[in-house]
């Protein structure tokens, strides 16, 4: 089931036109392979500013979906775990062996201002680091406490 709804977060992420808001990001993922299918894309398309930030690969658009679910069950074996995302984007986070949680991102991207957009154009996987530990606790607005029963709230 989880396997399923990665694979159709996959597909999501280039299925949108619409670029979300730009995440944080820290700088290009370093520990990412290039896989088979996979070509590296240093400019990263020239798009969404990503070149020198991310660790980008492309492959044509209508194989990055496969390309995409490979990147995640590689990042799977090196105990990344799929943890958010949205329309383009998937998170990851590992757990760091002295406490907290690093973090990385892979987003799925492709020339939008293009009219005709077919299968064999290039689409663009970007893998950037999310900087701080992401599993640090945030803080937590002070609750009320709750009222004792049969008294009125103040």
């Amino acid at each position: 089931m989880i396997r399923n709804l990665l694979a159709a977060t996959a597909v999501l992420m280039i299925a949108t036109a619409a670029q979300a808001q730009e995440p944080a990001r820290g700088g290009p993922a370093t520990d990412v392979p290039l896989l088979p299918g996979a070509q590296l894309a240093a400019d990263c398309g020239n798009l969404l500013s990503l070149s020198g930030s991310a660790f980008c690969v492309t492959a044509p658009l209508g194989e990055i979906g496969t390309l995409a679910d490979a990147y995640i069950a590689d990042l799977e074996t090196r105990q990344w775990l799929a943890a958010g995302g949205d329309d383009n984007r998937v998170v990851f986070v590992k757990r760091r062996d002295g406490g907290g949680c690093d973090g990385l991102q892979m987003q799925a991207f492709y020339d939008t201002s293009k009219a005709d957009v077919t299968a064999t154009d290039p689409g663009y996987l970007a893998f950037a680091t999310i900087p701080g530990d992401i599993c640090a606790a945030q803080p937590a607005s002070p609750a009320a406490p709750p009222a004792a029963a049969g008294t009125v709230p103040q």
